[in-house]
């Protein structure tokens, strides 16, 4: 099944992002949540790059392995630390492993360094990239990122849209969004977006804040602002950290809402390889008559 089709067929499309385990490579923790993951009915689950394509292998093991488990995998593939004919080689591997959709990134610089450097005869930038795998005659059907807030690399939001359109030109088929917490931001990207022609469908990304020590930390990661809506919400209970959890819970249950109710398709939630807060967001849906479908 390609994802694109999924969005052909469905008005709302459910999706999941986990992140291979740092700590000894041990998939058994991560494959419990992929059960209790599963049972919330995802249409996909995406899996990541390590920064600097640090946990590469993995990532393609945990792709084949949610693929034998019955699930729909969307692997990040990305240009780090890889030639041409590198890239070519691992796009062999994947497709005989029977991976159809790949989330085509430029990637994060390895750990310690902040300035992204191609590798020689590589790619900088995700469209080359994609355009790369269409030439090679690969079949894959190929998402690619988009920033509701902008790039942070990017001088502005208009450069960083034209980037994109890059992107779907070199033969991205859908848009998967980097987090945000302010929903206007996403309708004004998903404007813009139609406004240069492009067609394919922009899935809004959500991450629920359940802790409130990682606030600064996802913040400056994701380039996402922490908006006084929610630092109004956040803020007076910090402390608590079940208050906070049911803070994040319910705003996130509201941007969902919104989202769904104003014309998105779909909603992929970034887990952080935990089941039990999107469930009950999930379940808060529900009750308000909001499934996927």
């Amino acid at each position: 099944m390609k994802i694109k089709d999924l969005f052909s067929r469905k008005s709302k499309v459910l999706s999941f992002e986990l992140f291979p385990p740092k700590r000894d490579g041990n998939l058994e923790g991560l494959f419990q949540t992929v059960q209790e993951l599963k049972r919330l009915g995802p249409d996909y689950i995406s899996i990541t790059y390590g920064a600097g394509g640090s946990t590469r292998d993995m990532t393609y093991d945990i792709a084949v392995r949610l693929k034998q488990v019955g699930t729909l995998p969307l692997m990040h593939f990305t240009c780090v630390g890889h030639s041409r004919s590198e890239i070519k080689q691992l796009l062999e591997k994947v497709k005989a492993a029977g991976i159809e959709n790949l989330l085509a990134l430029r990637g994060d610089p390895p750990k310690g360094e902040t300035t992204f450097r191609p590798s020689p005869d590589g790619f900088r930038y995700a469209n080359e990239l994609v355009q790369f795998i269409r030439s090679q005659g690969f079949d894959f059907c190929l998402g690619v990122a988009g920033y509701p807030e902008g790039h942070a690399e990017a001088s502005s939001k208009g450069e960083d849209l034209l980037n994109l359109k890059r992107k779907v030109e070199a033969g991205g088929q859908f848009i998967v969004t980097q987090l945000f917490f302010d929903n206007q931001d996403y309708f004004d990207f998903a404007q813009s977006v139609r406004k240069l022609g492009i067609a394919c469908p922009v899935q809004p990304g959500i991450w629920i804040l359940t802790d409130y020590a990682q606030i600064e930390k996802i913040c400056h990661l994701s380039g996402a602002k922490y908006p006084p809506a929610l630092q109004g919400r956040v803020e007076p209970v910090k402390d608590n950290k079940e208050e906070v959890a049911r803070v994040g819970v319910e705003y996130a249950t509201r941007q969902c809402e919104e989202l769904l109710k104003n014309g998105a398709p779909g909603i992929h939630f970034y887990v952080m390889n935990k089941s039990h807060f999107v469930t009950s967001v999930l379940g808060n849906l529900k009750a308000k008559g909001l499934v996927f479908h």
